[in-house]
């Protein structure tokens, strides 16, 4: 599988509550391929969210670089970067983040009406992208009437709606019980395979990270290897 996103050398630094500096990502180098799902676990406050959102050019590193299909981040405005955002990464959240007072199809729809597509095309790729997540007949539903992961769904929906090339995904299943988190997992690893897109997933669970093609342990800002679920800390 060739490469789609390279860091190297990413740091991150923070001030903490007393003003003195925080580092809270040293030195990470990390590769993901097209088509392969991989699992960055770690405690809580190790730092997953923190490497997601450089990862995906929601933030800049203190120091290091980040390359996606070719592009470097460091080489790009504010502009560039929002278009990479929204053309080429997907996000999904522990907390889906759906607006309230539209229907699933219109929230799927949101990104491709703001990236400029017409309501028609827009319309008909949600729908496309509604009904693969098991969501056909929920489509005029708001987020109120959808089920916790129902709503997961959705929005997992929103985010592979302008097709990226990588998504990244944030605790997706936290706060979901154990049937909807495996129904939600399944969606990514058919992503990863009939789509090839890279999938990289900052979790807790388990049993996601051990369907996953690579385990990355994060601890003390650092990103190491790991074999298999029994291997983790």
């Amino acid at each position: 599988m060739s490469v789609l996103l390279e860091a190297r050398g990413l740091r991150k630094i923070f001030a903490s509550g007393d003003g003195q500096p925080l580092e809270v990502l040293r030195g990470i180098d990390v590769e993901l391929r097209h088509g392969e799902v991989v699992a960055i676990v770690g405690a809580s406050g190790a730092g997953k969210s923190t490497l997601l959102h450089l990862l995906g050019a929601l933030d800049r590193p203190t120091a290091g670089d980040v390359w996606l299909d070719g592009s470097r981040f460091a080489d790009l405005d504010a502009g560039a970067l929002a278009t990479i955002r929204n053309r080429k990464v997907g996000f999904v959240f522990q907390f889906h983040h759906l607006l309230r007072e539209f229907s699933a199809l219109e929230n799927v729809m949101m990104p491709l009406l703001i990236g400029g597509q017409s309501r028609r095309e827009a319309r008909a790729r949600a729908e496309e992208l509604l009904a693969q997540v098991g969501l056909a007949g929920r489509m005029s539903h708001r987020p109120s009437e959808l089920s916790g992961g129902e709503q997961q769904r959705c929005a997992v929906a929103r985010a592979l709606v302008h097709d990226p090339s990588l998504v990244l995904a944030d605790e997706p299943s936290g706060n979901l019980d154990h049937a909807n988190s495996e129904r939600l997992h399944d969606v990514f690893f058919r992503l990863a395979r009939e789509f090839e897109t890279a999938v990289a997933v900052a979790t807790h669970n388990r049993q996601l990270a051990a369907r996953a093609d690579r385990i990355l342990w994060l601890e003390d800002g650092r990103l190491t290897v790991v074999d298999s679920v029994d291997a983790i800390p």
